[in-house]
């Protein structure tokens, strides 16, 4: 104590936080150095609510676990799409493969996209996406606040893919003039599980209404022809939607055989930095994704239904929503088959959000 500082010389050892114990407050000065979110890590957020992405851990499959059709649902809420393919690929609910990462990290279910073969290669006009739609009003109502470039919002997911390269992704507002913010997911190893976390400011540009319809898209981009790419689009940055949505995008693994992609935990949460991933229960999940699509007379739970025939050929029938109300006014999708009564009408047909 009390040596001079002209006294001391040479190079300080480094020193160890648990000694720095007893400090009295009167002998701590100066200014704090900026602490990084990404160094805030471990925290988790149980209690409270706050993925806004519903079935985000891919649990629920209410529509069937595989398909070969473009626009159709392997997993609530997710939906594929292509156009310009040579082969359909396939799309599919899958489980996590025991001793990986997301596995030990609570996670049993991902979707997986396997490409068929596209044998007249990339073309201008071809495309294969993932896309996942946020109602507006949850995103209105979330506490970000979209205009401010101050204020934060982050993307999280876990993604493999079987082909070594780098991937794009982008959001897309809705309301208002749309906006588009592209950005690369980085160049992912083969068969190897990556956790991606991408947290993007608001901007002064961006409109979210306060209703149900889409407020914002997150698309995950496989694939998409020069046609809607070009390298003058700026990676990290709000810009209006155009026709070019990305820079352009490598083709390899869209011209490999069966090539594999496969997603899973995907976190959208207010703040800066990710959070612990919220683990909701199946029947949490399901509540949830009824908001947009409920199974009537099948599946579990069964939906109870009232019908009345008036004649030999025509009577009324009128669902009920276990699940509870839904977004808008649904669609009815018809099962027709051996031993099925032909249904002749249908519901209000309401301005669908993908679900």
């Amino acid at each position: 104590t009390a040596v001079p500082a002209a006294n001391i010389t040479g190079t300080l050892p480094a020193i160890s936080a648990t000694n720095l114990t007893n400090i009295p407050a009167a002998n701590i000065t100066g200014t704090l150095p900026a602490i990084s979110g990404a160094n805030l890590t471990g925290i988790s957020s149980a209690g409270r609510a706050h993925n806004l992405i519903i079935n985000g851990a891919m649990l629920v499959a209410q529509r069937g676990t595989s398909f070969t059709a473009t626009g159709s649902y392997p997993v609530d809420r997710f939906r594929p799409q292509w156009g310009g393919t040579d082969e359909n690929p396939t799309v599919a609910q899958v489980d996590v493969t025991s001793g990986t990462t997301p596995y030990t990290s609570g996670f049993r279910k991902a979707i997986k996209i396997t490409n068929g073969n596209q044998s007249s290669g990339a073309g201008t006009s071809d495309y294969l996406f993932l896309r996942y739609k946020v109602e507006a009003q949850d995103l209105a109502q979330s506490g970000w606040n979209y205009t401010s470039a101050s204020s934060f919002i982050t993307l999280s997911f876990w993604v493999k893919s079987s082909v070594a390269q780098t991937f794009q992704c982008r959001l897309e507002s809705q309301d208002g003039t749309k906006q588009n913010f592209p950005f690369e997911i980085g160049s992912l190893s083969a068969d190897t599980w990556t956790k991606i976390t991408k947290t993007i400011p608001g901007n002064s540009n961006i409109t979210i209404n306060n209703d149900t319809g889409t407020g914002m898209e997150i698309w995950w981009e496989l694939f998409r022809g020069t046609d809607e790419t070009d390298n003058s689009v700026t990676n990290d940055a709000w810009q209006a939607e155009t026709s070019n949505r990305t820079k352009d995008q490598t083709s390899t693994w869209y011209t490999t055989d069966n090539a594999t992609y496969e997603i899973t935990g995907v976190q959208f949460e207010v703040g800066s930095f990710a959070t612990d991933f919220e683990h909701r229960s199946y029947a949490q999940e399901l509540h949830r994704c009824a908001r947009y699509y409920q199974k009537q007379l099948s599946g579990n739970p069964k939906a109870v239904a009232s019908a009345f025939a008036y004649n030999t050929q025509y009577g009324n029938f009128t669902p009920h929503y276990p699940m509870g109300p839904m977004r808008t006014a649904p669609s009815l999708d018809q099962t027709n088959g051996n031993n099925y009564y032909e249904i002749n009408g249908g519901l209000d047909h309401g301005d669908h959000l993908d679900g």
